[in-house]
């Protein structure tokens, strides 16, 4: 028989360590105190903005937020354009802030000083599983935002199964991804309020800065991250903490970096597979396997030309954007995007494969493949890339993914830039590529 409630966390005991800040570790006793102290402040209003960069003030809001019945609004940017859109959807908007409201046209609550510790055992709030505490969002075929709501129970079905398979409970977690970007958001956050690990409060993001916050949480440790902030962290060259494990999402890791990352970093790399519709879906350790392994109870169905995904946390049937093939129930590979896919000249291939074979270059820092928005004037589809490489020429980069790839894949024009223009959850956004184009009239083909 399912449960009609869970609780806020299942931190089991009131010195249980729920988060790490820089003068040490906050118990549960601290959070709940907190939860409620913040809850009795927010402002009149069922939807809640919450940009807090300190991830415990982060957690502490969205604590806040399940407890006094309000929902947690999860975009995935935040340009006036996407603020002014949020409003007209929810008017009772507003923003919740730690010193940082980065000029958001949002009424707005500054996150408090915490008060002084009274009390022992403080009672762990009881939530109806059914309710719904996030709306996280998504961009269709229009470009317009899809909003998915999430309900707790399947938020914490969720947490759970990402903890039993990572073995995460009573580990420390640094990540170097927002606590508001989905893979931050179930693998730092809501794995710290169900799972039994316990978040690290900064997001660091310069090699330094990330070992700095290693060794001020105790093993223990692993590091929640993205292939482009492993790639920084291991060509910087320092010395970095013992870990016990690495995760990495949001961008395809390449094979060369999964085994430089745990040959010089000494522990295992699991990767996490999912969308923000679903949640995460799967996870591997990426050195010994390509196979998916799904995580808890989901499931993957053939559904007409594609599949769609099922069961656990996942809340009803919902398609999957990707090319799988199931090898059997529990396990699947992973082909590509739907839309990742392209076919120049006859022959297909998938723009992830083709970002690994740069990336798995000698002298490449950084790299990406897309696609033009316009058909150039000889109606033949190129691809374009940026790369920073920068001990590479045009020529000596291209031959050396000749070795790797279909002529017909070169990249036209091949651009060298200092640094891709990458967001805080470490993706690219299409519009900042396009915008890296030379312009025709400029152009010098």
């Amino acid at each position: 028989m399912s449960l009609s409630t869970q609780p806020l966390t299942d931190h089991p005991t009131p010195d249980s360590v729920v988060a790490w800040q820089p003068d040490g570790p906050v118990s549960r006793d601290r959070f709940l105190a907190d939860v409620s102290h913040l809850a009795g402040l927010l402002p009149a209003g069922g939807h809640i903005l919450n940009i807090c960069q300190n991830r415990y003030h982060f957690l502490v809001g969205l604590g806040a937020a399940i407890v006094s019945g309000r929902v947690s609004l999860l975009p995935s940017t935040l340009t006036p354009e996407a603020i002014t859109r949020l409003r007209s959807e929810t008017p009772d908007l507003f923003c919740l802030h730690d010193g940082h409201p980065d000029a958001i046209a949002l009424p707005g609550l500054a996150f408090p000083p915490p008060l002084p510790l009274t009390g022992r055992n403080l009672p762990v709030p009881e939530i109806p599983v059914d309710q719904v505490v996030a709306h996280v969002y998504t961009s269709g075929s229009t470009g317009i935002p899809l909003t998915h709501h999430k309900t707790w129970g399947a938020l914490v079905t969720n947490a759970l199964s990402e903890a039993e398979r990572l073995g995460a409970r009573g580990h420390a977690l640094v990540g170097t991804v927002p606590p508001q970007h989905m893979y931050g958001f179930e693998s730092t956050v809501l794995i710290s309020l169900h799972g039994g690990a316990a978040a690290w409060s900064g997001r660091p993001f310069y090699p330094a800065d990330i070992t700095v916050a290693l060794a001020a949480v105790p093993p223990p440790r692993a590091l929640v991250t993205t292939p482009f902030h492993l790639r920084t962290l291991l060509d910087a060259g320092v010395e970095v903490p013992p870990m016990d494990f690495i995760l990495s999402a949001t961008a395809p890791l390449s094979e060369e970096l999964a085994a430089r990352a745990e040959s010089t970093l000494g522990a295992p790399l699991h990767e996490i597979y999912g969308c923000t519709e679903t949640g995460q879906l799967a996870s591997r350790r990426s050195t010994a396997t390509r196979a998916w392994h799904l995580l808890g109870e989901v499931r993957l169905s053939p559904a007409g030309d594609g599949h769609v995904a099922s069961g656990g946390h996942v809340e009803g049937i919902v398609p999957i954007n990707d090319v799988v093939e199931l090898t059997d129930e529990r396990h699947f590979l992973l082909h590509g995007r739907n839309a990742d896919l392209v076919n120049i000249a006859g022959k297909r291939t998938s723009l992830a494969w083709l970002n690994q074979q740069l990336a798995g270059l000698p002298g490449v820092r950084d790299g990406v493949f897309f696609m033009p928005d316009e058909e150039p004037d000889d109606h033949v589809t190129r691809l374009c890339a940026c790369v920073v490489a920068p001990d590479h020429t045009a020529r000596s980069l291209l031959n050396a993914l000749r070795t790797r790839i279909d002529p017909v894949f070169l990249p036209r024009p091949l651009i060298f830039t200092d640094t891709l223009p990458r967001n805080a959850a470490s993706k690219l956004p299409r519009a900042s590529l396009l915008a890296l184009l030379p312009r025709k009239d400029k152009a010098g083909e």
